[in-house]
């Protein structure tokens, strides 16, 4: 009789952290996908207008991991203002060898939150300058706060600033960080002058137009845009990405539908037969990173079904070492 492990989300918090660990496992199903043998279908993607919401689900098979997820993310963003978080979701775990379920990870999208940030340390990593000692983070939800502290862990963190529409958010934000990282991280008033001065900008909003402009950049500043992964979204001037060498994409012919990159093409400032070397290349060695200190690189992520396997996979097995879950005989 197989058994199948349910992990609550009690359980893969206590499994999983956003670590080293965590950031070599999604830099791992990066390098992955540029071998070329990742299936990873396009994503499923349903909005529901009426409700503000959207609901994503990814999945990929990755020669070499035994396991490939499903994952289902709802994300409805008026629920705050009925006390509930705008995300949710869980994952679901079948052998890669037989499609036997194994394992349920009702994460309520904590799974995801993780693997989103680790990539932006693997951004950072692989296209900010290795002295790069100060951010500025635009937004101010838990992916913005999990952005810094994924960037605390890959490069030398003096200070950042933090930056939300909402002031008080930004303020709490702030506050949360400066506790958790040991650094001095403030709000951000004059957002130009936030974005000029920082080594590392990270945009984590659902703008649907640009919060960043191109002339506030200068040479040699990395930018993370994760925050646009549906048709709607913008948060980056197309400009910036004309100005980006290079511009790196997770998973180009998903940029060129839901990314930065979307929106770039349509107002002119990229051609849209123009060709970008993936982030996973770079990772792997097949493409160039920062090709100078005097660079401005971007990165465009979507998310990936390959980070979702990844994740999923790498949860089940600190469950497994830690005794977590429950089994469910079937």
């Amino acid at each position: 009789m197989a058994k199948i492990r349910i992990l609550t989300e009690a359980d893969l918090r206590r499994a999983v952290a956003l670590d080293l660990d965590a950031i070599a496992c999604v830099e791992d199903a990066f390098a992955a996908l540029a071998t070329g043998d990742v299936v990873m279908p396009p994503i499923l993607s349903m909005a529901i207008k009426p409700f503000n919401g959207e609901v994503d689900v990814k999945t990929a098979f990755v020669p070499g991991i035994d396991s490939f997820a499903i994952k289902i993310s709802p994300g409805f963003f008026d629920n705050p203002k009925l006390g509930l978080p705008s995300t949710s979701g869980l994952m679901v775990l079948f052998s890669a060898r037989t499609g036997m379920l194994e394992a349920l990870l009702l994460d309520n999208g904590y799974l995801t939150d993780v693997r989103t940030a680790a990539a932006g340390a693997v951004a950072a990593r692989h296209l900010a300058r290795a002295d790069a000692s100060s951010a500025c983070i635009l937004g101010a939800g838990c992916q913005a706060r999990l952005q810094l502290k994924a960037l605390s862990l890959v490069r030398p963190l003096e200070r950042a600033t933090i930056w939300a529409r909402d002031a008080d958010k930004a303020a709490a934000a702030a506050t949360e960080m400066t506790g958790d990282l040991g650094i001095e991280v403030r709000v951000a008033d004059d957002l130009a002058a936030a974005v000029t001065e920082a080594d590392i900008i990270v945009t984590t909003t659902p703008a649907t137009s640009p919060v960043l402009r191109a002339e506030w950049l200068r040479p040699g500043q990395h930018i993370t845009a994760m925050g646009s992964d549906q048709e709607h979204k913008n948060e980056i001037d197309p400009a910036c990405v004309a100005r980006a060498d290079p511009y790196v994409p997770d998973r180009l012919s998903q940029t060129r539908l839901l990314g930065e990159l979307r929106a770039a093409i349509a107002s002119g400032a990229v051609s849209a037969e123009t060709r970008f070397a993936e982030l996973g290349d770079i990772v792997a060695g097949k493409a160039n990173g920062r090709i100078s200190d005097e660079a401005i690189t971007l990165a465009d992520l979507t998310g990936t079904g390959v980070q979702d396997t990844a994740i999923a996979t790498f949860a089940l097995g600190r469950a497994f070492m830690l005794g977590a879950g429950a089994d469910f005989a079937n």
